[in-house]
């Protein structure tokens, strides 16, 4: 006898590996935030030990606090990444729209052209890109930033919104268009509601890269008024001294706007990765 395709056995195994994988992604994160509340000794000799009277130390927090400029790296971090997904989400549902519900000569070879960003790393075009912000004098300028970081996320965008607008059903639209509504009030009020999923999506996606990137801003703007919080957690690492406790302070602090989103996203997150999987 075959076995049943929802046996009980086949999701034990199932939710396991998801398990042992869920426990793999988080493990740098656990020993990062606990290390983060010991002192130094503590890091070094018990690197996996929670953190306890004799260990508990909050000189990391401290440092990183007592750091003048911390709040500014922080404040640049979030105005990128806010900037950069407004602009993403804006075009990339825009393109999408366009994409989905305009059959044209080369619409195809567009959907394929875009789609060619998801494979082709944005890190490739550095050298042209440097030259380009400093011929423009966007050089160390959060504008810099987040027109790169809206090129890098656009591919990934119109390909996934497409799909889902694709799924929206035409009978709506065209109820719309005889009701007199134009087609921006058809894509902001009846197309955009309904792939909310997909954008819960997207923004994830977004903003993780863009949050945790070291590399543009190093190389675009290390100026030290438009350092993001990544960048700015470099001040605490020395060529013969490091500041492990204030590294894993500002780390662990840097986690917690992605875990706001997370937590405000998950649902329809989980709905967009999953659509399309029940018929």
């Amino acid at each position: 006898m075959s076995v049943s395709r929802h046996s009980p056995a086949r999701s034990v195994a199932a939710h396991a590996v998801l398990l042992i994988y869920t426990l793999i992604a988080l493990f740098p994160v656990f020993v990062i935030v606990i290390n983060a509340f010991k002192s130094r000794k503590a890091i070094f000799a018990h690197p996996l030990a929670l953190p306890n009277a004799e260990t508990l130390d909050w000189v990391g927090f401290q440092t990183v606090l007592k750091q003048g400029d911390f709040f500014q790296y922080f404040l640049n971090s979030m105005t990128v990444t806010v900037g950069s997904l407004f602009f993403v989400l804006l075009f990339g549902a825009m393109a999408a729209f366009a994409l989905s519900e305009y059959r044209f000569k080369g619409n195809t070879m567009v959907g394929l052209y875009l789609a060619l960003g998801i494979m082709i790393p944005i890190r490739l075009g550095t050298v042209a890109i440097l030259q380009l912000m400093v011929a423009s004098g966007l050089v160390n300028t959060l504008t810099a930033l987040v027109l790169v970081y809206t090129a890098q996320g656009l591919p990934l965008a119109v390909f996934i919104l497409s799909e889902f607008m694709r799924q929206v059903s035409d009978d709506l639209k065209n109820a719309g268009r005889i009701d007199g509504l134009s087609e921006y009030r058809i894509f902001f009020r009846l197309v955009l509601p309904l792939v909310r999923p997909a954008m819960a999506t997207v923004a994830v996606f977004t903003m993780i890269p863009i949050w945790n990137d070291l590399w543009f801003p190093l190389i675009l703007a290390p100026a030290e008024s438009t350092k993001t919080i990544t960048l700015g957690s470099q001040v605490f690492i020395g060529q013969f001294v490091t500041d492990w406790n204030a590294v894993l302070a500002a780390l662990s602090l840097a986690i917690l706007p992605v875990l706001v989103l997370y937590l405000i996203f998950s649902r329809q997150l989980i709905r967009g990765i999953t659509a399309g999987a029940v018929k």
